[in-house]
């Protein structure tokens, strides 16, 4: 069985992306470690991207004029990046290398195709004539003849692996609408060459392959809307010079009248591969999706549509798909589990499996929603099958809490009394040990936010806040969650949300700061709102009263009393500004830190930040300064409490917002006090990192001194510093 899980964005493409990617996606490798990858543009530049942080890692272009002419890929054994501009110039450099300019460079004597990373072993570097050389052999003699095996063919895909200790290079190459098959064996230095058996009226467009057993078994997606697979074996007795390749039918993309004109595919184990394309009926418009199948039950496990195009290339790494949509480069977390005939079809029965399909239940019409639970019924006992529906919708109360359904309960979310409502999702809380329980959470959420829209009165809060809790959700998961519990203005919902969710938009994110400014210290003091990430420095008691909340450990305030003492503030001007008192109350103090504690990426909600009218603005900085001064009394820079911001975060949306209302903030009388009160600490702090710059080397001399004297039991030194 197989599902597409979460969704979320890992950067912009077009020219407002931020990634520089408007000329479009060269490739994406794997990068150091299993939560980076490397994305590669069809032009002059190379990114690192943490995935699950979505954020850009280090960026890399080579200059104007220059393109890079292969995919960047990590050096596993050493760290380091290899990228190859025009052809024939190699590039190595690492992770504190800025300019391109001035890392080393090699110029090669052929035209390089491809570099393959390996994840024990040196890079292996394909040439364009089909010679291969490891990177430390060609890094010995950079200028030295590389072979030309094919100089009338095309190199048109390659692959690399390690078999035990050896590698093996794979490539497909083209000529005159002929197809060849090329495995180099390094440690015997063999070139095998095999010619691909021809399809009538049809030709490769896509190959993957894998290894096992000394078998390299090559898949092959044709234009006639099949995947082929063929078999090659790496002990080779045969003497013939070019061997001819059959292929076996794997797969054919066609199901219920729909044929999938596949443009790219990736293997996820044994029994499943996903598929890139446009699914075609007769008569209908053809949608681009994305989409898993079951080569050994040959059935559609499940699909997405991707409605705003694709450039047809898919990428798939630690069990994420990486492709682009629109102008964004996107990220589907996918599972596969041990495949069975009942999964295949979708008829799994099990005592412990709850009756609920992969469906998009939010976009399914009543009749359709009807059909649906008349074919999962079918797999019910008969007893239980002869009833109707309306019989089920009217009886639903009588029936025992351990047979209810999912179907059942969507019925009753539909139209059903708030208590007969409440009384199902207590059920469904209930079950959370069962396998299939995500999915149907997945199926109920929508459900729910549908009956708040339409019903004013309908709002299951609890329920909400115990299913964020409990379980892994997203924004993606239930995209409408969020607008709801803005439009009821549920802090609690909010809070939550921001905390756990990875993928929130980030024109909601602002939705929610705008929120949590605008409304009074007096009206959240009424709400519920957890206080687990401020409660541990700031006094709530006395936060409203001029008390000071903290011993100050690292001496920073001495200059800015100081600098205080030296200026024309009034006392007022000097509480709002300084920086020693929290400008809000606790409540909206814990909200603005959930806000502060979701990812986001600078370039799409910088825009936002724009509209945020100049007094919140002027609050915001006050209470991220509160923060900063907090912060940089701690010895540590940490905060204490449970999901406080970091120092890093107060940092970065403190310029954001400066980056955002400068100009605004310049002009603000109430917020020139603000701004000078920052320019001054920070001055101090740099003062302060100075000073303990100055006597690092002593500090470091001394530390060496005392590892290598071993001292008595009881000994007394006298240290000088020059």
């Amino acid at each position: 069985m197989a599902a597409l899980c979460e969704t979320f964005t890992l950067c912009g493409l077009g020219p407002s992306g931020g990634v520089g990617l408007g000329a479009g996606v060269l490739a994406l490798e794997p990068g150091p470690d299993s939560d980076h990858v490397l994305l590669t543009d069809r032009g002059r530049t190379a990114t690192l991207f943490k995935v699950s942080d979505q954020k850009p890692l280090g960026c890399w272009s080579v200059k104007h004029g220059q393109v890079i002419t292969c995919p960047v890929v990590c050096n596993f054994e050493t760290h380091e990046y290899i990228a190859v501009h025009d052809d024939k110039v190699l590039r190595i450099w690492g992770d504190e290398d800025v300019n391109l300019d001035k890392v080393f460079k090699a110029t090669l004597s052929a035209d390089v195709y491809r570099i393959h990373s390996l994840p024990h072993g040196e890079p292996l570097v394909l040439f364009k004539g089909g010679g291969v050389r490891t990177l430390d052999v060609l890094l010995e003699a950079p200028q030295q003849e590389i072979e030309n095996f094919i100089s009338d063919e095309v190199i048109k895909w390659s692959e690399a692996f390690l078999e035990g200790q050896e590698p093996i290079l794979i490539f497909a190459t083209e000529k005159d609408g002929e197809y060849f098959i090329y495995i180099q064996k390094f440690k015997l230095n063999i070139l095998h060459k095999y010619k691909l058996e021809q399809q009538e009226s049809s030709n490769p467009l896509s190959f993957t392959a894998y290894i096992k057993n000394q078998i390299i078994t090559l898949l092959c997606l044709y234009s006639n809307d099949s995947i082929y697979k063929v078999l090659i074996p790496l002990q080779q007795h045969s003497e013939e010079k070019e061997q001819i390749l059959s292929k076996s039918l794997l797969l054919k993309l066609s199901v219920s009248g729909s044929v999938l004109k596949g443009t790219s595919f990736a293997v996820l184990d044994k029994d499943h591969v996903a598929v890139l394309g446009s699914l075609t009926a007769f008569g209908e418009e053809s949608k681009e999706c994305l989409t898993i199948w079951n080569t050994k039950f040959q059935t559609l496990q499940t699909s997405k549509e991707l409605p705003l195009g694709t450039s047809g290339q898919l990428w798939c790494y630690g069990e994420k798909f990486f492709f682009t949509h629109g102008k964004v480069l996107t990220v589907i977390i996918y599972k596969c589990e041990t495949s069975s005939l009942a999964a295949a079809v979708g008829k799994l029965k099990d005592s412990q499996t709850s009756d609920v399909s992969f469906l998009n239940w939010n976009t399914l019409s009543e009749e359709e929603l009807v059909v649906s639970l008349q074919s999962q019924q079918s797999v019910t006992p008969k007893s239980e099958s002869k009833m109707t529906l309306r019989s089920r919708r009217s009886s639903v109360a009588k029936v025992p809490p351990d047979t209810l359904t999912a179907g059942q309960l969507l019925l009753d979310i539909k139209d059903s009394a708030s208590a007969v409502v409440e009384e199902g999702l207590k059920q469904l809380l209930s079950k959370a040990q069962m396998p299939d329980v995500q999915a149907t959470i997945g199926c109920v959420i929508p459900a729910l936010i549908n009956r708040c829209k339409t019903d004013p009165m309908f709002y299951p809060q609890n329920f909400l806040v115990q299913l964020i809790q409990k379980r892994e959700l997203s924004y993606s998961l239930c995209p409408d969650l969020m607008a709801v519990a803005l439009e009821k203005k549920d802090m609690h919902l909010l809070q939550l949300c921001l905390q756990r969710f990875p993928d929130i938009p980030e024109e909601i994110t602002y939705a929610c700061l705008k929120l949590f400014l605008s409304i009074s210290d007096d009206y959240l003091e009424r709400t519920d709102v957890n206080l687990d990430s401020i409660i541990c420095y700031i006094d709530i008691e006395s936060n409203n009263k001029g008390v000071k909340n903290e011993i100050v450990e690292n001496g920073f305030n001495t200059e800015l009393e100081e600098f205080y003492r030296d200026t024309t503030f009034t006392k007022e001007t000097l509480l709002k500004n300084d920086g020693e008192f929290c400008p809000v109350g606790p409540q909206k103090a814990a909200l603005l830190n959930a806000v502060l504690h979701s990812a986001y990426s600078e370039t799409f909600l910088l825009p936002h930040l724009k509209d945020l009218p100049a007094q919140q603005a002027v609050l915001f900085l006050r209470y991220l300064h509160y923060l900063y001064v907090k912060c940089s009394e701690k010895i540590n820079t940490t905060l204490p409490g449970v999901l406080s911001p970091t120092i890093n975060q107060i940092m970065d949306w403190m310029c954001l917002l400066l980056d955002a209302h400068f100009t605004v903030m310049v002009m603000l009388p109430e917020a020139r006090g603000l701004l000078s009160s920052l320019h001054k600490f920070v001055r101090a702090q740099v003062r302060f990192y100075s000073e303990l710059n100055k006597i690092e080397g002593s500090l470091q001399e001394l530390q060496r001194l005392k590892l290598q004297k071993d001292s008595q039991a009881y000994s007394i030194e006298v240290l000088e510093l020059i």
